[in-house]
Parts: structure tokens; C-alpha cells; sequence
């Protein structure tokens, strides 16, 4: 490749880059709250949370007023089950709140939007929800008399304890930073990043 077609690929690219930053500082509100709304739910997906649920959690987050299901429904263009679904089960997280509304027949909800509370929540509910029922099988495993003595018995037998023994880790230094203050958590990630 030439010196002059690789400065003009370069500038491309940089032209390109420009354009995508002019788009994003210029794009109206509605796009950009879609934006989050969307990348929230792939983060959750990716996080192995359901798509749906992190994008109504998303929603909840950047909404000022009260929601009901149907302005759920409305905004992410699903169905009304699984808007209810999805409701009761962050409801069930600590994330979402349910909210009376006087002369309002309808429900209505509010998000939690202290960042760190939501943060707090989660790690609590997947403690819960995935960390806790593994810790029970591997104490279970670990304290089990196998009655085969073979080489590949003592293998398994140390590799279950080794997992135990970093799930308790994990175990406890979740609980510490989910009943910590954040400015705690702050100073104590910041040395460590040091």
C-alpha cells in the first residue's frame, strides 16, 4: 500500500470516528435514552440476566415519573405478561418499587436510583439466587465419604475443595462489599487499582 492510500485510509477512519462522535454529542434525548436502553440490555444478557428484564430495569433507571405496566409495555414494545413478569421479578431484586397512586386504579412503579443500592441488590440476589445453592453442593461434596479410594477419588476430592474454598472467598467479600458504604468500597477499589 502506498504512503498516500494509507494516509487517506487513515483519514477516513478518522472522518468516520468524528461523524460517530458529532452523531452522539447531537442526538436527541429519546435517542440517546433508547441508546442506554438497548446497550443496559446486552450488558444484562451478557451478565446472564434476561434481555428483557435489564432493558425494563433500564427504563426504570431513566424514568423521573412513575411507570405503569402499560407505559412499560408502551416504551419497549412488549407484551403485557411479559412486562408483568419481568416487573414483579425486579420487584423481587429490590430494584423496582411498587407505588400508590390515590384515585389510580392502576399500579404503578418506581426504580431504585441510587446506583449503589442497585449494585448492592444485585450481588445480594445472585448470592442468593446461584452463589449460595454451589456453596451447599460443594460443602455437601466436600464432606461425602466416596467409597471408592482410587487415585481420581483424592483428584476430585481436592479439586471440590479448592472450589469450596474460593466460592467462600467470594462468598465473604461479597458480603463485605454489598454491606459496605460506597465511599468505603471507593477508597478500598482505589488502592488496590494502585
Amino acid at each position: 500500500m502506498s504512503e498516500k492510500s494509507n494516509f487517506l485510509n487513515k483519514l477516513s477512519k478518522i472522518t468516520e470516528s468524528l461523524k460517530s462522535l458529532f452523531y452522539i454529542c447531537n442526538m436527541k434525548l429519546n435517542e440517546a435514552k433508547e441508546k442506554f436502553i438497548q446497550s443496559w440490555g446486552v450488558l444484562g444478557s451478557n451478565w446472564g440476566i434476561n434481555r428483557t428484564m435489564a432493558q425494563i430495569h433500564a427504563l426504570f433507571l431513566i424514568s423521573e415519573e412513575v411507570l405503569s405496566a402499560e407505559d412499560v409495555m408502551e416504551s419497549l414494545k412488549i407484551s403485557r405478561g411479559n412486562a408483568n413478569m419481568n416487573i414483579r421479578a425486579l420487584i423481587d431484586w429490590g430494584l423496582v418499587y411498587k407505588e400508590i397512586q390515590a384515585g389510580e386504579r392502576k399500579e404503578f412503579f418506581r426504580g431504585e436510583k441510587d446506583i449503589w443500592k442497585v449494585t448492592q441488590r444485585v450481588i445480594k440476589s445472585r448470592q442468593r439466587n446461584e452463589l449460595t445453592p454451589m456453596l451447599e453442593v460443594l460443602t455437601q461434596l466436600s464432606n461425602a465419604q466416596i467409597e471408592d479410594k482410587a487415585e481420581s477419588t483424592k483428584q476430585f476430592k481436592t479439586q471440590i475443595n479448592a472450589i469450596k474454598s474460593f466460592s467462600e472467598l467470594a462468598d465473604r467479600s461479597l458480603n463485605k462489599i454489598s454491606g459496605s458504604e460506597e465511599n468505603w468500597f471507593l477508597k478500598t477499589f482505589m488502592k488496590f487499582m494502585k
